[in-house]
This record gives structure tokens, C-alpha cells and sequence, in this order.
């Protein structure tokens, strides 16, 4: 039976890989527009300013011997700068293309602009479809290359959106952030996902590759129970996180330490979870333009944070994995 990949995934459908796999990294990026993340959606309200500073950071995943996944909204494939910084990396082997659904910014626009339809899993799924097969064919005519993986914008995951992934072609999809709940916000449920890859029907069918975010702390094994009882207490979640209690985190550059990562990382990996994924949004490659970096010295922290946190990786044997080399690894049976 088909399953909705906004419900937690059946018994017994991990995937499963190679023993000498180990733990590995995927580095995704989420890359999009800039646009202002306090103001209403808008179809026009967005610049691509940062775009030129792609060019740097392609060439520090190159250095530290990342592959990144470029998951790329409607405005990016626009723009010949952006495709040609993209492009030339993707056609040399070392970054890789994926989908990103910005559904406020991504043709045809036949929704009422809301904050429920910024999550392209609540529109109709005719209009769902229309929007990511525009993008999709874009991205191939553009880059060359069909893309392999998606991520709903915002997370925005709906009961369609499986299908509609398998109808397409698209063997991977990375929008489940495992341990966030958004249904407030008029969003999925990711709370009880797993952070383990999984099939989401079966071995051999549509791969899911859960962004990373572990609990730490002394309660950590009771976090999916603990952490939205204390989110509803004044500071619950600030007073458990000082006294070393209970925290979350999770594996991006945005808004969480190089020591909390650090921290993230090693219970990852003491876990035994076979892959981390990373994520963080494009515009944060430039100050100004996301809350977490606004001067170049934000600038400089954030390639830090990759610099530390890919040297403890490589101390603790966790090598990067590509889409490609992912999918000739996993086990389809």
C-alpha cells in the first residue's frame, strides 16, 4: 500500500547498507532566494544577491572534499549566475541537484497566498503536481541533468506528495526534519519520525533521508516525550538546556554551535546512525540576508563551524557521501 511520507514509516523499513559503510555525511543546501522570513509571503519581494558568494563556498566543499546537494528553488534556476556556479560544478562531479518547492515563488499561481499554502503539501494536489513538474523540467532543461532528490520547502511535506515523487521519477527525498513538530505553524508532524534513512514503501522504492536533529543532554533518551512538555512551560526549554538536561539539535550551521554540533555529532555517530544529513540556506553565504549571519564576521564563523565540525568527522572515520554513490550503496532488497 502506498504510505504518505508525513506518516511515520512502517515497521521493518529502514534501509539497510553494506557493514564497512559506517556512519557518512550528506551536506544539502537548501538554495533559494533571499526575501525577509518576518514579512508576508510574496511572489516578487526576493532578490539573489548572495549568488555570486556560491562560487566561494563551492570551492571550500571542494577543499574539504564535500559533494554538496544544491536543492534549488524556481528564482535560482532562473539565473544564469547561479546556473553557471551550479552547473559547472555539477557537470565536473562535484556537487550534485535537487528540487527545492518554493510554492509563493514557483508558477503556475493559482493559490491564494497564505502562510498554510507556503507548505506546497497543503494545496491541491493538481496544483502541487503543476508547480513541482514546472521546477523539475526547468532544472533538467537548465542544468542538463534530471534531479535525483527533493525537499518541500519549509518542510512542507503533504499525503500526496509521495506519489506524486514516484510518479515523477525522484528516487529521494529529504524533507522529513525528524524530532520537529510544526503542525502550529499549519505545517507537518515530524516528531515521531525516525533519523534513520527508510523506504517509504518497501525496500527498493522512494528513499527517505531524514535532515538530522539528536537530543542531548541527561534525559535525551526520553526526548520525544520530554522536549514538547517542557516547550510549553515558560523557559522550560532554556532551563533544561542550562542545566544540561534536555536540548535539541540539530545539524546545521544556523543558529546552533560549533559545540553543540560537535556535541550532535558524536551521539549521532555513538548511535549508530548510518548518515548524517546537513543542511543550512544558501543565503546565509552572505551577511545580511538570513538571521544568522549578518556581518562578514558571521561570515567567517560559519565556514569555521563546517571547518571544525568536517575535522571532527574525519577524526571519528565519518567520510561524505554523495547521492550518487548513496543510491549505488544501499541495499534494494
Amino acid at each position: 500500500m502506498d504510505r504518505s511520507i508525513i506518516d511515520p514509516p512502517a515497521a521493518g523499513s529502514a534501509a539497510r547498507f553494506p557493514a564497512n559503510f559506517g556512519t557518512r555525511s550528506l551536506l544539502t543546501v537548501d538554495t533559494e532566494e533571499e526575501f525577509d522570513w518576518n514579512a508576508p509571503f510574496s511572489r516578487t519581494a526576493h532578490s539573489l544577491d548572495h549568488v555570486p558568494r556560491i562560487a566561494r563556498f563551492q570551492q571550500f566543499c571542494e577543499g574539504i572534499g564535500v559533494s554538496p546537494v544544491y536543492l534549488v528553488t524556481w528564482p535560482i534556476v532562473q539565473s544564469d549566475l547561479a546556473v553557471d556556479i551550479i552547473g559547472t560544478a555539477v557537470k565536473a562531479g562535484k556537487a550534485e541537484i535537487g528540487i527545492q518547492l518554493h510554492p509563493w515563488v514557483s508558477p503556475p499561481f493559482d493559490e491564494d497566498m497564505s502562510v498554510a499554502n507556503s507548505f506546497a503539501g497543503n494545496l491541491p494536489p493538481a496544483l502541487e503536481k503543476a508547480k513541482f513538474c514546472a521546477l523539475r523540467d526547468s532544472i533538467e532543461q537548465r542544468f542538463g541533468q534530471p534531479p535525483m532528490i527533493y525537499r518541500a520547502g519549509r518542510y512542507g511535506l503533504g499525503p500526496k506528495t509521495a506519489a506524486l515523487l514516484r510518479d515523477t521519477g525522484i528516487a529521494i527525498d529529504t524533507s522529513v526534519r525528524a524530532n520537529f513538530d510544526y503542525r502550529t505553524g499549519d505545517g507537518p508532524d515530524y516528531s515521531r519520525h525516525p533519523l534513520d534513512p527508510y523506504w517509504v514503501d518497501g525496500p527498493g522504492s522512494l528513499l527517505e533521508l531524514p535532515v538530522t536533529t539528536v537530543f542531548g543532554g541527561m534525559l535525551r533518551k526520553q526526548g520525544r516525550h520530554l522536549f514538547p512538555l517542557l516547550a510549553r512551560l515558560p523557559k522550560g526549554l532554556a532551563i533544561a538546556s542550562r542545566l544540561g538536561m534536555l536540548e535539541r539539535i540539530a545539524l546545521t550551521p544556523e543558529g546552533v554551535t560549533t559545540q553543540e554540533a560537535a556535541q550532535g555529532v558524536d551521539i549521532a555517530i555513538d548511535d549508530g546512525l548510518p548518515l548524517l544529513v546537513f543542511s543550512f540556506h544558501s543565503p546565509s553565504l552572505a551577511p545580511g540576508f538570513t538571521p544568522y549571519v549578518r556581518t562578514e564576521a558571521d561570515l567567517d564563523r560559519l565556514y569555521d563551524w563546517f571547518r571544525s565540525i568536517y575535522d571532527q568527522m574525519d577524526a571519528r572515520g565519518v567520510r561524505p557521501v554523495s547521492i550518487a554513490e548513496l543510491m549505488r550503496t544501499v541495499e534494494q532488497q
